[in-house]
């Protein structure tokens, strides 16, 4: 006799498809969710001024100051908390424009084809033929260290997947009948790509986002790290594992800040690996199948 998930069986878990029922997949919800929270909520949430330079300098964490107190004596908790505030929008909105410019030259390389796609290609290989990491530190350290500049500078290093992995999924829609059918109807380009192309090469896209949240997290970090991003006094994670450095046996004040950065790529590459198993009927079927 088949047996259900028990968890299938409780609340809102058995409304969800099979695929967001797995540990992973809650686990990460449960991350993403709670950093949201912090992230809107700090002003409420945190013990203290972020900025304020009021407690015992290199307080290791206790009662007060749960996450201690770096060299300037201002609260590691608070600090992190408020780091939310600008480690996680910044890499949304990174990933967003990654996504809106790669993806848009990407369908125009593939829809078009001849010169726009060899010149976008073209582009595209010239970012690749240079390490990420590297071309983003010259980058940003050219137009100058800021976290503006930072975003800029990943940026540049982002959008090339997203034209290559968008081009693809177009060559392989643009030649199918639907999409011959609507210009044989008269439907101009912008349409065509509007409405036959782009609900078919969302999904893919839709998942390598989600999971590159996390390496753009880890890049805007490692930029603010070496000096390139946020400026002190700013609680930016990156720039306050760097303070740690500075003072290593006081593990606490790099710690922290390197958790969270930890816990946040977790949990959206824990969702991204759902998100594709969702969107894969075979991934799905098969989960199903095991869940049954």
């Amino acid at each position: 006799m088949r047996r259900r998930d028990p968890l299938a069986r409780k609340g809102l878990l058995r409304r969800l498809p099979e695929a967001w029922r797995q540990p992973l997949a809650i686990v990460g919800g449960v991350l993403a969710v709670a950093w949201v929270v912090v992230a809107l909520a700090a002003p409420v949430l945190a013990p203290h001024d972020p900025l304020a330079q009021e407690l015992p300098r290199l307080a290791p964490p206790g009662p007060g100051h749960w996450f201690g107190t770096d060299q300037l004596g201002r609260d590691i908790l608070s600090r992190v908390m408020y780091g939310a505030r600008v480690s996680i929008p910044l890499t949304l909105l990174l990933v967003a424009l990654s996504v809106l410019i790669g993806g848009l030259l990407g369908a125009c390389a593939g829809y078009f084809g001849k010169w726009v796609d060899e010149t976008i290609m073209r582009l595209a290989d010239l970012v690749f033929a240079f390490p990420t990491v590297i071309l983003a530190m010259v980058v940003a350290a050219a137009l100058g260290a800021s976290l503006t500049n930072a975003v800029l500078a990943v940026l540049v290093v982002a959008w090339p997947a997203y034209a290559r992995v968008t081009r693809g999924l177009v060559l392989g829609v643009r030649e199918r009948e639907f999409v011959l059918s609507g210009r044989l109807l008269g439907f101009s380009v912008w349409r065509s790509l509007r409405v036959d192309v782009l609900p078919n090469v969302t999904g893919p896209i839709l998942v390598l986002a989600t999971l590159d949240i996390g390496t753009a997290l880890l890049l805007l970090s490692g930029l603010s790290f070496l000096g390139l991003g946020a400026k002190p006094p700013s609680p930016e994670w990156g720039a306050m594992v760097a303070s740690g450095v500075e003072v290593f046996d006081s593990w606490w004040v790099a710690t922290f800040p390197g958790l969270a950065i930890l816990t946040v790529v977790l949990a959206f590459n824990f969702l991204g690996d759902t998100l594709r198993d969702a969107l894969d009927p075979r991934t799905a079927r098969a989960i199903k199948e095991r869940a049954l």
